[in-house]
């Protein structure tokens, strides 16, 4: 009984926090904003970041980029199998009162890929040239902050997102020196 009413409160709290968010989309300026947050969180702006850390290290990083994609790939796979296993609904699918600010990408909420590769992309990156870190956190954060603002994540969808993507990056850090990849 205990657990199903700790259960029910964070459930409650979790759309609380969602309600809470989105309706920051009701002013057409933020909501643009995180429109563009979003779109750019779809891959431009980490490909952008590849791109740069590539010229910064050098051609000789190129395999160590593919390694990173790869990475990005089981990010995504582990995300997929969750989201069909979960198949938990968008908040604005279920909630009348969540205004939908951006078409999802796919049908359902858990947990948030966006932050996932968010996450996972700039712990990566981030270790392998530190700089970019100045760009890439506060857009990580933003892009975060998007999901719920736009009515497509609830907070625990974003929040284990997030948590994927801070395991998988950090299997691959520590993993790199075992196979030989200097990052």
């Amino acid at each position: 009984m205990k657990f199903k009413n700790a259960k029910i409160r964070m459930l409650d709290l979790d759309l609380k926090g969602c309600i809470y968010l989105n309706t920051f989309s009701h002013s057409e300026r933020v909501a643009s904003f995180f429109k563009l947050i979003s779109r750019l969180g779809d891959g431009m702006f980490w490909y952008v970041m590849l791109a740069v850390v590539w010229i910064l290290q050098g051609l000789m990083y190129g395999l160590q980029i593919l390694y990173v994609i790869m990475s990005s790939l089981i990010g995504t796979g582990i995300y997929k199998v969750l989201k069909h296993k979960t198949v938990r609904p968008r908040p604005y699918q279920v909630h009348q009162v969540i205004r939908l600010g951006e078409r999802p990408l796919d049908h359902f909420s858990f947990p948030s890929g966006h932050t996932l590769h968010a996450v996972m992309a700039t712990t990566v990156l981030g270790y392998v040239q530190p700089i970019l870190l100045i760009l890439m956190l506060p857009f990580t954060v933003l892009v975060a902050v998007s999901r719920m603002v736009l009515g497509l994540h609830y907070p625990s969808d974003v929040a284990v997102g997030a948590m994927i993507g801070g395991a998988v990056a950090s299997i691959i850090v520590l993993s790199a020196p075992v196979l030989n990849i200097v990052l």
